[in-house]
């Protein structure tokens, strides 16, 4: 006699960057989702989404003048899209070592200047180093973000001129 076992549950891949830029420009185009997040005029909104494959995925507002100051998302690819206003991405064309350093001096042509407006948006590797503000001085942006795997870590950086300095790192535990 012969014992079957029963047969072995789909693996599912997990999300790709062109998975979660489908994701985010499906979800920029849920118009009443986009109207339902609550703005608030002094500080940065977000309503946290079910993203596809295990993914980690954000709903923001951002009002006027806001930004996120200079950061990567650690080993998660990832990918965002503007719904509303226009966002401003600087980021840096060039890999960073990942660990074991706290001060680098970036070469000339490394940065890069994208302006997102409603159904702009990109997909970006692991150790991507941006930061994303909304320059209006009086309206507000909304954004749809989505990471794979969700964000392990968040560095943060700050910059003066070609001096990038690793000032902290941040963990899913702090931003409860």
């Amino acid at each position: 006699m012969s014992v079957s076992s029963p047969a072995p549950a789909p693996v599912s891949a997990p999300p790709t960057q062109a998975d979660l830029l489908d994701f985010v420009r499906r979800t920029v185009a849920d118009v009443e989702l986009i109207a339902s997040l609550p703005l608030d005029p002094e500080g940065r909104t977000w309503v946290r989404l079910d993203g596809p494959g295990g993914s980690e995925a954000w709903l923001i507002g951002w009002p006027p003048g806001t930004g996120t100051g200079w950061h990567d998302h650690a080993d998660s690819v990832g990918a965002f899209m503007t719904a509303s206003g226009e966002l401003k991405e600087n980021s840096l064309a060039v890999r960073l070592p990942t660990d074991g350093w706290t001060t680098l001096e970036l070469t000339d042509g490394v940065d890069r200047e994208r302006r997102l407006t409603p159904g702009d948006g990109r997909a970006f590797g692991r150790h991507h180093v941006h930061e994303v503000l909304n320059e209006s001085a009086d309206h507000h942006a909304i954004s749809v973000h989505a990471y794979y795997p969700p964000l392990p870590r968040i560095r943060r950086y700050s910059r003066s001129g070609p001096v990038l300095r690793l000032e902290q790192v941040e963990r899913p535990e702090d931003w409860q």
